[in-house]
């Protein structure tokens, strides 16, 4: 995922090239261009088919995720991220490890800025009060363990798994594929695009972790 991914499926970092290539920084600047105008905003990411699954994490980063997975235009990256005043602070973009064994070269970013992100299932929870509860997510062994399909999760199964009481509590349930995964800073780094956090930004309260069930 974005910087928010839940402990229990931490992505594994190959080393990174410190100093952007001539592609790279032709990349980040056409990105950030393109989804600055296309996706300003988190309104504009749900018109254009995003959900919202996570709080705000220790970047300060809240993620957006299309549900695709396969990042083949540069317009339409697998997440976006925004700060909790609906800023627009990067994306990640992503492919499938069972369709690329090893990582990618994508839009002339190097495969050493890719890293592995393993499977999980990822929900929201509508609470009595109409809010809704983020950043909550079940292993997909566990959810397989229980004789459940991960490749297709549902409320119902989220039930049997014991993560929800009932299926009506379910608001979005998707699986976050096996996938080679990079995130860019598009919000101007001095830390670089690629990197981790970015000065500039600062969590708004108490960063969140994602809940394994």
């Amino acid at each position: 995922a974005s910087p928010a991914t839940p402990a229990a499926a931490q992505p594994t970092q190959p080393p990174t090239p410190a100093a952007l290539s001539a592609s790279e920084t032709a990349a980040v600047a056409r990105i950030a261009t393109t989804l600055g105008k296309r996706y300003p905003n988190p309104a504009a990411a749900e018109k254009a088919g995003y959900v919202r699954y996570t709080n705000e994490d220790d970047t300060g980063a809240i993620s957006y995720a299309d549900r695709q997975w396969d990042s083949t235009f540069e317009d339409r990256p697998s997440q976006l991220w925004y700060d909790v005043n609906g800023r627009l602070l990067g994306a990640d973009y992503s492919v499938l490890v069972a369709e690329h064994p090893t990582p990618p070269t994508l839009f002339g970013i190097a495969p050493a800025r890719f890293f592995e992100e393993n499977a999980h299932i990822h929900y929201v929870v509508r609470n009595p009060d109409g809010s809704l509860t983020y950043s909550r997510a079940v292993g997909a062994k566990k959810y397989a363990a229980a004789g459940l399909d991960p490749q297709h999760p549902t409320a119902a199964g989220l039930v049997k798994v014991g993560a929800v009481d009932s299926p009506d509590r379910v608001a979005t349930v998707f699986l976050f594929p096996h996938i080679w995964d990079v995130t860019i800073w598009v919000l101007p780094n001095p830390d670089g695009a690629f990197a981790d956090k970015n000065p500039n930004v600062k969590p708004a309260q108490t960063p969140s972790p994602t809940d394994m069930h």
